[in-house]
């Protein structure tokens, strides 16, 4: 019964970061992914906490991941204007 509660709980933490990923494109996230082995492998595989790192870093970032990142926070402050 252990073991089968232990499977559950590891197919419920993939299905989840799987989903978080699939946020973001597939470009997205091949821009990032050198950075990401680079700067913030600690934090694999906890989402948010390699976009914190990340964020933290953007002055280390190459500059085709500075640049999704200056592309979702475009996006964050039109979509924060829209709904206000």
């Amino acid at each position: 019964m252990r073991t089968l509660v232990l499977c559950a709980s590891a197919a419920s933490l993939i299905a989840c970061t799987v989903t978080v990923s699939l946020a973001e494109t597939a470009a997205q996230r091949a821009a990032c992914t050198p950075d990401v082995f680079r700067l913030c492998s600690s934090e694999i595989p906890n989402v948010p906490g390699i976009k914190a790192c990340l964020r933290r870093q953007r002055q280390n970032l190459s500059n085709a991941c500075r640049e999704v990142f200056n592309a979702l926070d475009r996006a964050e402050v039109t979509r924060t204007t829209v709904t206000r």
